[in-house]
């Protein structure tokens, strides 16, 4: 069985990219191995339970060397992808650091939009991570999804990124909705009236929101 150890320059690829998960899912295409760089960025729209929306996504290739420019990417993004490998236990390890920075940087709030994603689920012979192990994780994190994945044979690609547009989504029209405070009477006809018309205006908005005027960014860590 293979392990971290044995394959330390595989392991190197996997802490710079996402193994291939934006390339698929964008492009359709899977990438065996990779340039090393700062980062890649890529864009699609997808439908989300009805809705087209504009996903703007970053793969954090190699900003482990550079920490402000990580913390940069946190503290932009509305969600996350953290990616491991089934293949290493410490890529899971390394990733419960990560999360404890994105909730501080986005000022201490538990519910930032995460996926946790257990990528090379084609390689299960090799697998170190247990999904059980993994599920443990997910729950110690207030429950954030947890799907596996395999960048080689699509498996899984496209839920774990709609999976963290809805919770963006969810979470933008939460904000909305408490930006706005509950509806105050007014003391005459014309307040009465005013107020008649935003409660009509507030019972669409979720229809009425374009999210094609949104970009929702997500960082894959």
């Amino acid at each position: 069985m293979a392990t971290s150890e044995s394959s330390g320059r595989e392991q190197e690829l996997w802490n710079r990219r996402a193994n291939g998960l934006p390339a698929q899912f964008v492009q359709g295409v899977f990438i065996e191995s990779y340039d090393p760089t700062i980062e890649d960025s890529y864009r699609k729209q997808i439908d989300v339970d009805g809705r087209q929306v504009m996903l703007e996504i970053m793969d954090t290739a190699g900003t482990e060397q550079f920490t402000s420019m990580r913390e940069f990417y946190m503290r932009d993004a509305h969600g996350f992808l953290l990616v491991f490998s089934i293949t290493s236990m410490s890529s899971l390890h390394e990733l419960a650091e990560l999360r404890e920075q994105i909730v501080q940087i986005k000022g201490g709030d538990p519910n930032v939009p995460i996926v946790l994603v257990g990528n090379k689920s084609d390689l299960e012979e090799d697998r170190v991570v247990t999904r059980s192990r993994a599920f443990q994780v997910s729950q110690a994190w207030g429950g954030v999804p947890y799907y596996e994945t395999s960048a080689r044979r699509r498996q899984n690609v496209s839920e774990v990124f709609v999976d963290v547009c809805r919770q963006i989504i969810r979470k933008d029209m939460s904000r909305a909705r408490r930006d706005r405070g509950p509806d105050r009477p007014g003391g005459g006809g014309r307040d009465n009236r005013s107020t008649r018309r935003r409660r009509r205006t507030n019972r669409h908005d979720d229809d009425d929101y374009d999210y094609r005027e949104r970009r929702s960014r997500c960082t894959i860590l």
